[in-house]
């Protein structure tokens, strides 16, 4: 009876979803191009609301669990699990504040309204897994990037999502990269739950009525660890420890 009333209500996220992609691309090429970084990081904030506002069609909830009085003065390297695309709405509308930019596929950085402009304009990196060449040194740069501004950089370790919400090992050269290009940074560990369920039957339709949830972990000094390979082990532990399946 769920999965059937999926349908209608996955055809419904996506006339919303597709909507605010579409209306919102032009107001980003707006404030990027006429009004500056910051109108567009509003724009982009204003986005991400809407998308959830989008998944909540489907029933979907969200709780973020934030105890911690983060700085906004000092750049972040923020590590989480990766279930579904649909975590990505949520750390950056929750830790807006932070400036959040992303580790993204370059195959992201086109082909999708307001998501890729954002993607290619906003501050994140776009990188090729598969040529080291180009991800390497894009990586090393958008380091620079996030310890000159003091913003955030989300960063999915795993490489590609868990389909069950299975965590995979964590691949640590792009995270090793920006430990050491954003040596002042806390690194934050964020558990992500029951995104994967959003797409339990695929794509078409959605699962509906899930409740996904974020848990903040408490942020980490990269300068109290000499060894950066205990700390990216303790880091994807804190994670891993709070998945439930």
């Amino acid at each position: 009876m769920q999965k059937i009333l999926a349908y209608p209500l996955t055809a419904l996220y996506y006339i919303c979803f597709g909507l605010t992609l579409v209306v919102f691309h032009p107001i980003e090429w707006l404030c990027n191009n006429v009004l500056g970084y910051q109108a567009l990081k509003k724009s982009v904030d204003a986005l991400q609301f809407f998308i959830m506002r989008s998944l909540n069609v489907l029933g979907t909830r969200f709780t973020f669990n934030n105890p911690h009085n983060i700085p906004t003065n000092r750049p972040l390297i923020i590590v989480s699990n990766h279930q579904s695309m649909y975590d990505i709405s949520p750390i950056m509308w929750y830790m807006r504040k932070h400036h959040v930019k992303f580790v993204a596929k370059q195959e992201l950085g086109k082909g999708i309204p307001s998501v890729s402009y954002n993607l290619r304009h906003g501050g994140s990196v776009l990188i090729d897994r598969k040529n080291p060449r180009q991800a390497l040194p894009a990586m090393m740069k958008f380091g620079e990037y996030i310890e000159s501004t003091n913003r955030a950089a989300v960063i999915f370790p795993e490489g590609t999502r868990s389909k069950d919400g299975t965590p995979k090992p964590f691949k640590t050269k792009g995270l090793e990269i920006l430990m050491k290009k954003i040596p002042s940074a806390l690194i934050v560990p964020v558990t992500v739950n029951n995104s994967w369920k959003m797409l339990r039957y695929g794509k078409f339709p959605m699962g509906i009525g899930n409740h996904i949830k974020f848990t903040v972990h408490k942020p980490i000094e990269i300068a109290n660890f000499t060894d950066k390979t205990e700390l990216v082990q303790q880091v994807e532990k804190t994670i891993v420890e709070s998945i439930q399946n």
